[in-house]
């Protein structure tokens, strides 16, 4: 449906959305996060309502356990007091120097945060995006929002409370496939 040269999936809604002219606001719900919710849907799209100056948002959640955080195929994302994205990696972030401890997992407000796979764009700026170069932190981390960040442009973070069921591996696809046969989800 898409040019199968495509980069990622960015490009790829990128593509569809140049067709798109008579919409302001273009979301990206990865094929990996089959049981993110209509509700967190809705709020990427009203952090782009409520903030006309941004020109994409994502969401996170707080990651609860350290297998987790030190899982690679898990990206974690850290932001600032307004929402705005700093970095995202496939390494813990932030890292404690003094080691990870239990409370960490625990406290309030929390250390670590999963990022979720879905974007909302302004659907000029996705046309915009798609024609910056890619990076070497994109490369490296294998995250294409890490493009975004690179060249200078906020990416807005709304906090869920939602536990999320990416699935990266084929250990991720076996343990969905577990939870949805016994009704665990």
């Amino acid at each position: 449906m898409t040019d199968p040269n495509a980069t990622n999936g960015t490009d790829r809604v990128a593509e569809v959305a140049a067709a798109l002219d008579d919409v302001d606001i273009i979301v990206n719900v990865q094929g990996d996060e089959p049981t993110i919710t209509g509700a967190s849907i809705d709020l990427a799209v009203q952090i782009l309502m409520d903030n006309p100056d941004a020109v994409m948002s994502t969401l996170a959640t707080p990651l609860r356990n350290r297998q987790q955080l030190e899982d690679t195929a898990c990206v974690k994302v850290v932001f600032d007091s307004k929402g705005r994205a700093l970095y995202f990696s496939r390494s813990v972030i932030p890292h404690p120097r003094e080691g990870i401890r239990e409370e960490h997992f625990t406290q309030s407000p929390t250390l670590f945060y999963q990022h979720i796979g879905l974007y909302a764009y302004r659907r000029d700026f996705l046309l915009r995006l798609s024609q910056l170069p890619q990076t070497e932190w994109e490369k490296t981390e294998s995250l294409e929002q890490l493009r975004v960040l690179y060249h200078g442009y906020s990416i807005m973070v709304g906090v869920v409370d939602e536990v999320t069921f990416g699935i990266d591996t084929p250990e991720d696809y076996r343990r969905f496939i577990d939870k949805i046969t016994t009704d665990e989800l």
